[in-house]
């Protein structure tokens, strides 16, 4: 893919196809050669399961299978790079050494257990015959019922040689890709000639090397190529001495929850049963709640990365670096609410990561198809180009300009240059040049033309109308056409927006999320790919190699599904006042997710493995074959035998089966484009597990098929949003998207670097912060009542973990604990008005229950905060706002999900914004109304009478009513003290009430208070006295 001089706009449905500002002649690509063998020069070739021969497992040195058993059988045995002794692999024969080996390949030969999985590969081959049959030649070629791309000849990867090769199961057509293309024969040893031949090129080699001789005692590179063997990462776990007393508490606190219930229920209120029965089916619900979100906190864990064996491993002196390619994602739509400037600075920290320039490419997904955030981009590519070399050369962090020059730290902290300071003040002035012209692009955008936005070539912008406008694409920095001030190549900047029309669904941010995995599997298709939200830039620049750590580990990389980051954020005044940065689900639920089968994905810092998105299973390990124990002893078992014998009945059976099985296969493989969509180059990218593009695309025939793959009417009829991608249907897609790879068996991990990956920006006024968790609560409604709700889905095929499964039935059951937990804290004050209460007088043993469920409360969170190494303030504050999200942001989007789903009705709250300080921290006493103010405003109002009620009935009535009084009262401070931050957020900074909250609020609370007092629900009503019996006239 090449840097076009233009942008490309069009519609495939329309057959249109627009080039705006013209387009260059596409540049000579190199072509790359299949891999040979080092010694003879000959074609590596496969193994018998029709994947790419590797002779030695740790180096990966390139040798034939002819070399490699001639190496075992008349040579040292020995891998001639890195001196590791070669294993047999399966097809060769054994060599004295082996029977010393557990090859788990032998086994699997000898019992045939690999039978099946050929058939199926003769099923996918036959299926690509019959269907995929595009890019077919003359009709006597070899090759001619295979596309060019998968038909024997090599793909063109973007950079690096990555063979064509899978190991998702059936769903891949992994082998079938290389059977047109036959290795060479195993060598045999009658031969003679063919051994003399042999013999002589491998002397040859080993002469050209200097390896020819005795072998040295001492290897100077021994110590490096063993660090370079070690694993990428590994599980840290949790201090035994902190864990052990945290799970014993947990089940403590569970057992005395429930004798604690138990005498709740035994002991009712006969004078309030009301209050009584309220307050025990909302302390049922919350003990239920408590469970859910507990238990997957069993097994924590923290992890440990080594990028200094990732470069020893993948980046060699000398050699090509192998480092895998990743696709960046980042997503916009409206610049008036997402700046163009925080956008740039999120762009520009990509491009100066610490990567392979060659192996990094941006793409800008701008679903408002805005002209503003198009030119802003332009700049952001053109201030790249000195931006990009400044932060390599003095290794600057964070790589984000803007956060960079604001930092209040000594910059000249291990900084030995002496053309630093000078450089330095020369970018600061650069970049408020830039910042200059990305404003005026804004001020310019306030106001639009009658006629709408003109380009700088008269052409009308494609976007004017945003719900009607063609797919655009613009490659700023391509391949060969984009290099720094000094000459460096730069990486990829891709700028798309997806094609729009009236009457077509396009699912809002994760329609734009799949059309970006389609695009950049057209144009790069690199294996992983890195999703950001526009305003979280790379705080660390190796957070792309802390995820390789895990990703391309040869252990257990190929389970990994994705790598979840935690999010960390700017801007949050010192004391959190609204719990904006999370810190008690980022660093406690989260490890404890990490520790069963992995961290669900929260929407942005992620990096995914491309196959996982696709729908793919993860791999399967063959499995041995049973042990059965002998009749000599019980301790000792052999292998089951298989019976190959048996009679001709059973024969035609497991036939029959057997044809069964491939039509089922080929059935399944011949929906490839019902699955994929109707894209036979994408089609065929899927099919890529390392990556890489064809050979002989050209960037223009590229850029057309991309434009086709934007399309809005693309999705139509395929798996797209139910399957494959971003997962459709709730406005958290994140959530849908990481639990359906869950249930597919993927696993994913938790990396915590100890420099903070990425850092974004969060809402720290109190209207913003509850308008974002009502969008958080309302998607979980969402998924609780649909087919994916994590109560009732996955159970078919059994992958997703018990303690996975509670973890996400607490994403999504969480929003209804807002009808209990309002009730409880309007029942203080219920109590303390009526003179009632909920619970009867307490005994002395009573009592203990009470003091034990409160010890063990504190034990938790305490013995909590000492594994996890948050701070009981980041506690506490996440404590309250626990109360105060949940009595009103959870109630209203409870109210709002039951009534979208049931009555099909969308009820939207919206914020009227109020102008802020332009001080630090000047947001945090913005006001801006919403409805969302109400109930936890009355909530305070109704408990502040009820103490001043309780407190002055108790004053009137003498010493032995405050006794009673005291429960009443503790239990409603309790109520108070949590919406104590609302209470300061409502104030302001001049400590003034908006007017229409004080007013909606006491009218509430006092149409409560009459309707109680008029019809005193809760008490029960005591009969008056006979007339008959006393004889009065009443």
């Amino acid at each position: 893919m090449e840097a076009s001089a233009g942008l490309v706009a069009g519609s495939h449905n329309r057959n249109e196809l627009v080039v705006i500002h013209g387009h260059e002649e596409p540049k000579p690509l190199k072509n790359l050669d299949g891999q040979v063998c080092e010694i003879c020069g000959d074609d590596v070739g496969l193994t018998v399961d029709g994947d790419l021969f590797v002779a030695c497992n740790e180096c990966g040195f390139p040798a034939c299978r002819p070399c490699y058993e001639y190496e075992r059988r008349e040579g040292r045995q020995v891998c001639p790079q890195c001196k590791t002794r070669y294993k047999r692999l399966k097809g060769s024969p054994r060599v004295e050494g082996d029977d010393d080996e557990e090859d788990v390949d032998d086994i699997e030969h000898e019992f045939n257990i690999e039978d099946q999985m050929n058939k199926h590969n003769h099923s996918a081959e036959a299926m690509l015959h019959g269907k995929m049959s595009y890019g077919r030649g003359p009709e006597d070629d070899e090759n001619a019922q295979f596309p060019a791309v998968i038909s024997g000849g090599r793909s063109r990867p973007v950079s690096g040689e990555f063979p064509i090769a899978s190991h998702y199961g059936d769903q891949m057509l992994a082998s079938s890709l290389h059977n047109r293309v036959h290795p060479y024969p195993a060598s045999d040893p009658r031969n003679g000639k063919w051994d003399e031949v042999k013999e002589d090129r491998m002397d040859d080699w080993k002469l050209q090397q200097g390896n020819l001789g005795p072998e040295p005692d001492e290897d100077p590179d021994a110590a490096m190529l063993d660090e370079a063997r070690q694993p990428l990462s590994r599980k840290v776990p949790i201090a035994s001495n902190k864990v052990n007393p945290y799970r014993m508490v947990i089940v403590a606190r569970l057992v005395i929850l429930a004798f604690f219930l138990r005498y709740r229920i035994m002991n009712p209120v006969h004078d309030a049963l009301g209050l009584w029965l309220t307050s025990i089916i909302c302390e049922i619900w919350f003990a239920f709640s408590w469970i859910l979100d507990q238990f997957p906190k069993w097994f924590p864990i923290d992890r440990e990365t080594y990028l200094d064996r990732l470069s020893l491993r993948y980046e060699r002196e000398g050699e090509p670096n192998m480092l895998a390619p990743v696709d960046v994602f980042v997503s916009t739509v409206d610049p008036m609410k997402e700046p163009p400037l925080v956008t740039a600075n999120t762009v520009l920290s990509i491009l100066a990561m610490d990567y392979p320039v060659d192996k990094i490419s941006c793409y800008i997904s701008d679903d408002g198809a805005s002209m503003c955030t198009f030119e802003a981009l332009s700049e952001t590519a053109e201030f790249s180009r000195k931006w990009v070399p400044f932060c390599k050369k003095f290794s600057i962090e964070p790589r984000a300009p803007e956060m960079y020059f604001c930092e209040k730290i000594d910059y000249l902290k291990d900084k030995v240059q002496p053309t630093f300071v000078k450089e330095r003040r020369a970018m600061k002035r650069e970049y408020e040049e830039f910042k200059v012209r990305i404003n005026a692009i804004v001020a310019k955008a306030q106001k639009v033309p009658p006629g709408g936005w003109i380009m700088q070539d008269g052409t009308p912008w494609p976007g004017n109308n945003t719900k009607d406008h063609p797919g655009m694409i613009q490659v700023f920095l391509g391949h060969s056409g984009g290099h720094d001030t000094e000459g460096n190549e730069l990486p990829r900047l891709v700028y798309v927006s997806r094609e729009k029309r009236p009457g077509f669904q396009h699912h809002k941010k994760a329609g734009a999320m799949n059309a970006l995995i389609r695009v950049s599997a057209v144009l790069t298709n690199a294996p992983f790919m890195l999703n950001l939200d526009c305003d979280h830039y790379v705080n660390n620049s190796k957070a792309a190699r802390e995820a390789m750590c895990f990703l391309m580990d040869p252990q257990t990389g190929k389970k990994v599904c994705y790598v979840q980051f935690p999010q960390r954020f700017d801007g949050i005044d010192r004391h959190d006042r609204y719990a904006n940065r999370n810190t008690v689900f980022f660093d406690i639920n989260m490890k404890g997710l990490d520790g069963i089968q992995g961290p669900a994905y929260v929407g942005t810092g992620c990096v995914f493995r491309r196959q996982a998105l696709y729908g793919y299973n993860p791999p399967k390990k063959a499995k041995r074959p049973k042990m059965i124990s002998c009749d000599c002893c019980p301790c000792f078992g052999k292998r089951k035998k298989v019976k190959y014998e048996g009679n001709d009945r059973n024969g035609e059976a497991a036939s029959l089966r057997g044809m069964d099985d491939d039509k089922e296969v080929l059935m399944s493989q011949m929906n490839f484009e019902k699955k994929f969509g109707q894209s036979s180059i994408f089609v065929t990218s899927t099919l890529m597990e390392e990556g890489g593009v064809p050979p002989s695309s050209s960037p223009a025939s590229q850029l057309k098929e991309a434009i086709h793959v934007i399309s809005c009417g693309y999705e139509d009829k395929t798996e797209w949003g139910i399957e494959l991608g971003w997962i459709y249907g709730s406005i958290t897609e994140d959530i849908l998207t990481g639990f359906k790879m869950h249930c597919r068996g993927w696993r994913s991990i938790y990396c915590m670097p100890k420099r903070a990956a990425f850092k974004g920006t969060a809402p720290i006024n109190l209207s913003d912060r509850l308008n974002q968790v009502l969008r958080w609560a309302l998607g979980s409604i969402e998924i609780f009542f649909s087919r994916h709700c994590p109560l009732w889905y996955g159970y078919k095929e059994g992958k997703l973990k018990w303690l996975e499964r509670f973890a996400y039935a607490n994403t999504t059951v969480y929003p209804f604990t807002s009808i209990p937990l309002v009730a409880y804290c309007i029942l203080p004050a219920v109590c303390l008005l009526t003179d009632k209460f909920i619970m009867p007088p307490i005994s002395t043993f009573a009592g203990l229950y009470f003091v034990a469920l409160f010890s063990s409360i504190i034990a938790t969170g305490l013995l909590e905060l000492k594994w996890s190494g948050v701070s009981i303030e980041e506690w506490w504050r996440n404590e309250q706002f626990w109360v105060i999200g949940g009595v009103s942001a959870h109630l209203f989007a409870v109210i709002q999900g039951i009534l979208k789903v049931l009555a099909g009705i969308d009820t939207n709250f919206t914020v009227t914004s109020k102008a802020a300080d332009d001080e630090e921290f000047g947001e945090l006493y913005t006001f801006k109304w919403t409805t969302l103010l109400i109930p936890p405003t009355t909530i305070l109002i109704i408990n502040i009478v009820g103490v001043v009620a309780g407190i002055s009935d108790a004053i009137n009535n003498g010493y032995q009513s405050w006794g009673p009084l005291f429960g009443k009262l503790f239990f409603s401070f309790w109520v108070i003290v949590h919406l104590y931050p609302f209470l300061k957020g409502l104030m302001g900074r001049q400590n003034r009430t908006p007017t229409i909250v004080v007013i909606w609020s006491v009218l509430l609370a006092s149409i409560f208070s009459l309707l109680w007092v008029r019809i005193d629900p809760f008490v029960l009503k005591t009969k008056g006295p006979d007339t008959k019996l006393c004889g009065i006239n009443c």
